[in-house]
């Protein structure tokens, strides 16, 4: 095969990077190593959240933000410290400032509509200056992570149709084509057919070779969070302690690091393989796509966070507050697992599960049907689907009773009756007597001031052991795996660089495999809705600065 331009993953950021070259009237070829049913990769399970700063949405739920805000933040989450940090500083402004301003209206000009709550994250909860969103800035997306795909896979299908972009499944990439240092096209094997089932384990088994010859290469492959051994090698020891002995994986298997080899091999630098975001309240899922599998929940502030022996996570450690700084807590522990106890009304109200598939309603695109699962303090169906069906998940009339399950959920005496029962009543007074001292108390009276929440996220704060509300719940809590946030280095253009800062002819890279830009633009935390829009702002950037390097190929004379 011959083309302008190979990009090597259909995932997000690579189909953004195949449109934006194909608008430009380039030949593209898409190889992707999964089958046709995985088309739009991680992206497809996401929930479809996007960072996005000082928008119609805010400013409709009296929202005021700013970039100079939105930057501060960002700062306070990503903690740069390295040498090394100086690129993925770079686009962190440039992503900040296109979050500002055109990200908005490019997309609404590609048909995406935005859900009218905007959502808020990570809520730090210590000084100005340190981690979490200041104000709410998590948009969904209408259809959630689909519907972000949408419009790049109409426009990818749009674009073969017409001749210019070719999608090629179950072919996989082992070797860069190097001409006198110059990436020039790519090697590989054609794999047997796969399962037809979006997410689950596919063969492997080569049944043939391929090349593709071209002058532009785009590395689009993803993260390394499928690959749990690749996880444990680079776990942050230093920061975390030591990586569980059981991980839940929120991703496919096929999200494996395996192109960071052909990146190397090629010349490019790799940085922060040692800063990850992964999340503290990982459930099981009870009906597995793939090993191990894992959902998030997401939860608003109401429940109680306890570690393995049942006493709260100190402040400011609260549900949705800071997921790392939780993570480092919980894994000094020395414990794998943590729990949420809440009501059966907090559950109802304030449980949501991650992904588009744990979002029916939101992926419908139709407000009538979100207001019917989740109005009136009814417990959307996924989540009373995993109360029923999972193993992480109890449900008890007395904190005895919860206690014993607990217990022997994890076929241990961690957890005292009395402790727990002290825990719940010294939060429930503090509820009672109307003012009280409690940081977390505080947080959901402080969250109920915005109008998104108070509307449909958080629950009116009531006493857990008051009979009215329901029964206790209890779930187990474990480390999910998800996000790479650091990669190959990348310039502003998206195009590799060496370790000596100068760019590899012909190869750029964009989405999780480039640390979602420079090599990692998060640094070490992120404020969420950062890896979508990481992909949407890398993909665009990458595709119309190797569209240009393409047009002036074009003109040069032969």
């Amino acid at each position: 095969m011959e083309a302008e331009a190979v990009v090597v993953g259909a995932g997000l950021a690579g189909l953004v990077a195949a449109t934006e070259l194909a608008d430009a009237g380039m030949r593209v070829v898409v190889l992707e190593q999964e089958g046709e049913e995985s088309l739009g990769g991680q992206a497809w399970w996401s929930f479809g959240g996007v960072f996005l700063v000082g928008s119609a949405e805010q400013r409709r739920l009296g929202v005021r933000d700013s970039v100079e805000l939105a930057w501060r933040d960002w700062l306070g989450a990503a903690g740069f410290d390295r040498p090394e940090d100086e690129g993925p500083r770079r686009w962190a402004q440039a992503y900040v400032e296109f979050a500002a301003t055109e990200m908005r209206r490019w997309l609404r000009s590609l048909g995406m509509r935005f859900f009218p709550i905007v959502g808020w994250a990570e809520r730090g909860g210590g000084l100005a200056t340190g981690h979490g969103n200041s104000v709410p800035r998590f948009h969904i997306v209408w259809g959630t992570g689909p519907g972000v795909l949408a419009p790049f896979v109409a426009k990818a299908r749009a674009a073969e149709r017409g001749g210019r972009l070719r999608l090629v499944f179950r072919h996989r990439v082992t070797e860069l084509r190097i001409e006198r240092g110059a990436v020039r096209g790519v090697a590989g094997q054609v794999l047997a057919p796969s399962t037809g089932v979006r997410g689950a384990p596919s063969s492997g088994e080569p049944v043939g070779d391929f090349a593709v010859r071209a002058p532009v290469v785009v590395l689009a492959t993803g993260g390394i969070g499928g690959n749990l051994d690749l996880v444990r090698r680079y776990w942050p020891r230093d920061r975390l302690g030591p990586p569980p002995q059981r991980l839940l994986c929120g991703v496919p298997a096929h999200v494996d690091g395996a192109a960071w080899a052909l990146a190397e091999a090629a010349g490019a630098a790799i940085l922060h393989r040692d800063r990850m975001w992964h999340y503290p309240e990982g459930v099981a899922h009870y009906d597995p796509v793939w090993p191990a599998h894992g959902v998030r929940i997401l939860p608003g502030p109401s429940a109680l966070w306890l570690d393995a022996h049942g006493h709260r996570l100190p402040p400011p450690l609260f549900p949705g507050f800071d997921a790392w700084s939780t993570l480092a807590h919980v894994r000094r522990t020395g414990w794998d697992h943590s729990w949420f106890v809440a009501s059966e009304a907090v559950v109802a109200r304030e449980f949501a599960l991650s992904g588009s598939d744990q979002n029916p309603d939101l992926t419908s695109g139709r407000l009538l049907r979100v207001a019917r699962e989740r109005g009136g303090g009814r417990m959307p169906g996924p989540v009373r689907r995993f109360l029923d069906r999972g193993e992480d998940w109890i449900r008890a009339r007395s904190v005895d009773d919860l206690v014993a399950r607990m217990n022997a959920l994890v076929n241990a005496e961690l957890v005292d009756p009395r402790d727990l029962m002290e825990t719940i009543r010294a939060r429930d007074d503090q509820l009672r007597y109307g003012y009280g001292k409690d940081a977390q108390v505080m947080a959901i009276h402080a969250a109920r001031r915005y109008r998104g929440d108070r509307w449909i996220r958080v629950a009116s704060p009531h006493p857990f052991l008051d009979g009215d509300h329901g029964a206790l719940v209890a779930v187990r809590l474990r480390t999910l795996t998800r996000k790479t946030l650091g990669g190959v280095a990348t310039d502003l253009e998206g195009r590799v660089l060496k370790p000596d800062g100068t760019p590899i002819d012909g190869l750029y890279a964009v989405g999780e495999i480039a640390g979602f830009g420079g090599g990692g633009m998060h640094g070490y935390r992120s404020l969420e809705g950062t890896f979508l829009g990481g992909c949407l702002f890398g993909g665009r950037v990458a595709g119309r600065a190797a569209a240009r390097a393409l047009h002036v190929l074009r003109a040069a004379p032969r």
